[in-house]
């Protein structure tokens, strides 16, 4: 069953790159007493991904902070090599947003939101979607209606409806 608004996010160990290499994380800890902004998509270095989500919420960082966001939270199932790499070249990272993978992609199936696409390469990925995330609990969801589709996750969709 899918996670929805009004819930709490389950906890999940998550990955990125810290300053000794691959580390990890508690969401848990890094949502606790916080309002945190989570956008999760399908792979680092894809299209969509790469030219359209990323950089909405690169444009939009700012609006956020405005609006009392602590932390903006891009999250896919990647490693953290990945990751890291992927905030590097989109200037994500330069800007304060948190590159984070689900590897094993237990966050996102926790979440009820994996699919899959062998064709294309992609197992056990993330939809394409966004949620506001206060103390631990979801105030906002979207998710867009395909994994293509950069509308009601994107960092200007998740403004206009917050």
């Amino acid at each position: 069953m899918a996670i929805s608004q009004g819930d709490t996010i389950p906890d999940a160990t998550l990955s990125f790159m810290g300053d000794e290499g691959p580390a990890t994380l508690q969401l848990s800890e890094k949502t606790k007493g916080r309002k945190v902004v989570i956008f999760a998509l399908p792979g680092a270095f894809t299209g969509t991904c790469t030219t359209a989500h990323v950089p909405s919420f690169i444009r939009t960082k700012d609006q956020f902070t405005g609006k009392g966001v602590d932390e903006i939270i891009c999250l896919s199932v990647n490693d953290p090599f990945v990751m890291g790499a992927w905030g590097d070249s989109t200037g994500a990272t330069a800007v304060g947003i948190t590159m984070l993978g689900d590897p094993e992609a237990a966050f996102t199936k926790a979440m009820g939101r994996e699919f899959s696409a062998p064709p294309a390469g992609l197992v056990d990925r993330s939809k394409r979607y966004a949620m506001v995330v206060d103390d631990g609990k979801i105030t906002l969801l979207q998710e867009d209606e395909s994994p293509g589709v950069c509308d009601v996750s994107a960092g200007e969709g998740m403004l206009s409806a917050m």
